[in-house]
């Protein structure tokens, strides 16, 4: 049986020294609750750093003998380790960046990089020393973004799932990072990426497509023969948890006592682990703004503000801490009196029986950071509200923000707006707060950790069988020689070549991809063979072919069927076909032409195309997306056709396509071999006309009607070099 391996920077344990004895206690996080259904089945493990520093060999034997038992693994990692690789690149260059504070607090340290690579070697030493072929690895978060392609190296075939849990930044923020590359080639190496939102995607395909030389369609990445799926995954909690804690006696205790002491106050609730990103100053103004313009409020309102202690020991956290200190103590000290303080401020973690107290009495619940993956802080407070009460104020910033769309939705660096947002939910009536809370009660209730990770799981198993069915299409080396035999017995062979993208590598310059010495020596070697009838069918002009390929055997069909030239004689068009719609066309692409720098406009006889293969990544694309748009109905009332191609877009008569041109040469006649070569949209036409029997190939690794696929044009080449070595020597009759 195959097993789940899990892997995260964290074990989900707490591990502290007593008197030379180390003690385990179980983590309440998140991620710990949501997976603990997974690592704890049958040989599944969890492997990641235990959280303490352990250097006597005879104590790493003892911790790895007790996690053993709870199904984990330790990575123990020295306190030099933990420095740079942790403190230092993950969260002085990966946090800060992917937060959008690069310019205030990244630190891009050689040494750091160092360190991030030698751990991320160490953590993929120890998956190799328990993995087997079949396992299922699933990685976790930003310090471990090397992982997934240190593993693939090893294990090629292994299923890999990554999650990121904080956000992915836009490409202009991600570029500054030093080693972008080796970064996203290491998040690449999975088979199945998630983030938490739909921006999150775009981002990461945005940045991966910019500084890789890899190809995404839709949310595909291709990089070496590979498809990576990148998707949403929005992360839920364990909702069922946070509903019926409200019941216990003892959270009821804590009700009673959170109740007597507020007495008829509004309470409104703020929960963050201490860091910049968190946005609590920009809170505090906004709190105290409201005070300032609705002196009505005091004594009618109290701030519950739990912060978190997190890495304090750092400079600029040690500041935070402190600027928050103050922030608190100016507005106590000009608003309090005698019988009311409007913030209580605590700076340390609480009991889950504590904050589900707080979850299921505060009014309002405040959760505004300047950017943040999820925030389950949400999730949990709408959880508690068993009595669909309550109301929820959610920074835009924040990944849960696109889910529950029923909270008042703030700018946090808004301070006026986030300071109304607060005003407006105090003086919410109940009914309203119910038709609000309702649903996103329902949202949590569905969409919790446990349907997460079913979701993750289940996907990362379909893209598995997506890239087995491709690996079982490609031609590999056993399938080629079947080919080539079959090649080899046959006696009347007809051979559909496509040429850009198909027999030469695109080139940014279309008059640039002439043919070569090696392409000419293996058509003329084809078409030397009296068995075979070779047709080059491009979508290139009629006047290119001719200069190209005039001189060989070849039948040539240009302009996707418009143009036909058979061997020793001249070239004729269609008859019947008129060209009177460029005249409406072509002043439009001309528009987007002028609005798109590098694009160009190709006329041929009976279609134009729209070429942007030089214009800046992503504009192109935009552009070629809107000119389909504004092309449709102009196209479809004349009779056109628009084909979307690699970086082209063409509009030609519906009347040309290539597979009408190849069924004119194929229909009755008794071809005992036929093999159509293509690598565009315009070449599914062919696959799809030629008879059942014929062998189809698609250069590239898209989805296609064709039975085949080969990588590129080399391999194209290698297969008719193939062909061109065993041509038949006596004469077809």
């Amino acid at each position: 049986m195959s097993k789940t391996i899990i892997v995260s920077n964290r074990l989900p344990v707490k591990i502290s020294k007593a008197d030379n004895e180390y003690i385990l206690s179980p983590s309440e996080g998140g991620l710990a609750t949501g997976l603990g259904s997974i690592y704890k089945q049958g040989d599944n493990v969890w492997i990641g750093w235990p959280g303490i520093e352990v250097t006597d060999q005879e104590d790493k034997d003892h911790v790895q003998h007790q996690l053993k038992e709870l199904s984990l693994i330790p990575v123990f990692l020295d306190q030099e380790e933990i420095n740079q690789y942790y403190e230092g690149f993950s969260n002085e260059v990966l946090w800060p960046v992917f937060h959008y504070y690069a310019s205030t607090y990244a630190n891009y340290k050689q040494s750091n990089w160092d360190y991030y690579q030698a751990v991320n070697q160490k953590f993929r030493d120890i998956i190799l020393s328990v993995a087997e072929p079949g396992d299922i690895i699933w990685i976790h978060d930003y310090q471990l973004l090397l992982l997934p392609g240190l593993v693939r190296q090893e294990l090629p075939d292994v299923s890999i799932g990554f999650f990121l849990h904080i956000p992915f930044p836009s490409h202009e923020m991600f570029r500054l990072i030093p080693w972008r590359s080796e970064l996203l080639e290491g998040m690449l190496g999975a088979d199945l990426i998630g983030l938490h939102t739909f921006d999150d995607v775009r981002h990461f395909l945005g940045a991966a497509t910019r500084i890789l030389p890899v190809n995404s369609s839709s949310n595909i990445i291709t990089m070496d023969d590979r498809s990576i799926v990148v998707e949403s995954f929005p992360m839920g909690i364990d909702e069922r948890k946070y509903a019926t804690l409200p019941l216990q006696a003892d959270v009821q205790e804590q009700v009673e006592l959170i109740r007597n002491n507020f007495k008829d106050n509004k309470l409104i609730l703020s929960i963050d682990r201490l860091d910049y990103s968190k946005g609590i100053l920009q809170r505090l103004q906004a709190f105290e703004l409201m005070l300032q313009l609705c002196p009505e409020c005091i004594e009618k309102i109290a701030l519950y503000m739990i912060v978190v202690p997190s890495r304090d020991t750092v400079p600029q956290y040690a500041h935070l801490r402190d600027e928050i200190d103050k922030k608190v103590g100016n507005i106590n000290s000009i608003y309090r009196t005698m019988d009311w303080t409007p913030i209580h401020y605590y700076y340390r973690s609480f009991p889950i029986e504590m904050l589900s107290a707080l979850y299921y009495t505060a009014d309002v619940c405040l959760v505004t950071p300047m950017r943040d993956g999820m925030n389950l802080v949400s999730k949990e407070y709408v959880a508690s509200r068993i009595n669909n009460d309550g109301v929820l104020i959610m920074s835009e910033m924040a990944g849960s923000s696109k889910e529950l769309i029923d909270a008042i939705i703030v700018n946090p660096n808004n301070t006026g707006e986030v300071c109304r947002a607060i005003l407006q939910a105090i003086k919410m009536p109940l009914e309203e707060q119910k038709r609000r809370m309702a649903p996103m009660r329902q949202l949590v209730a569905k969409f919790n950790i446990s349907h997460w990770v079913k979701i993750f799981m289940d996907r990362l198993k379909e893209v598995k069988l997506m890239q087995r069915s491709m690996q079982a299409r490609h031609v590999s080396m056993t399938t080629e020689q079947s080919i080539v035999n079959r090649y080899i017995k046959t006696k009347k062979r007809i051979i559909f070549l496509d040429y850009d993208g198909t027999l030469v590598n695109f080139k940014s310059d279309i008059d640039q991809a002439s043919p070569d010495k090696e392409l000419y020596q293996i058509i003329n070697k084809l078409v030397e063979d009296p068995a075979n009838q070779v047709v080059l069918i491009s979508g290139r002009k009629h006047e290119n072919l001719d200069e190209w390929f005039s001189d060989t055997d070849m039948y040539l069909i240009a302009e996707h069927g418009s143009w036909f030239k058979k061997q020793n004689t001249s070239w004729h068009k269609i008859p019947g076909l008129s060209d009177q719609w460029k005249h409406d066309i072509y002043p439009i692409l001309e528009t987007y032409v002028d609005r798109t720098p590098g694009s160009f406009i190709e006329e041929k006889t009976y279609s134009l195309v729209w070429h942007y293969r030089k214009a800046p990544s992503g504009l192109g694309e935009l552009r070629a997306s809107e000119l389909m748009n504004n092309l449709k109905y102009l196209a479809s009332d004349k009779g056109l056709q628009l084909l979307a191609g690699d970086k082209v877009l063409e509009v030609k008569n519906m009347d040309i396509n290539k597979g009408k041109a190849a069924l004119t040469l194929t229909e009755g006649k008794d071809y005992d071999f036929i093999i159509a070569f293509g690598d565009d949209y315009t070449d599914e036409d062919i696959f799809r006309a030629l008879p059942e029997s014929a062998i189809t190939i698609k250069v590239g690794s898209n989805l296609s009607a064709a039975k085949f696929y080969l990588r590129n044009p080399t391999e194209v080449r290698k297969l008719l070099t193939s062909f061109a070595k065993n041509t038949t020597q006596e004469p077809v009759l």
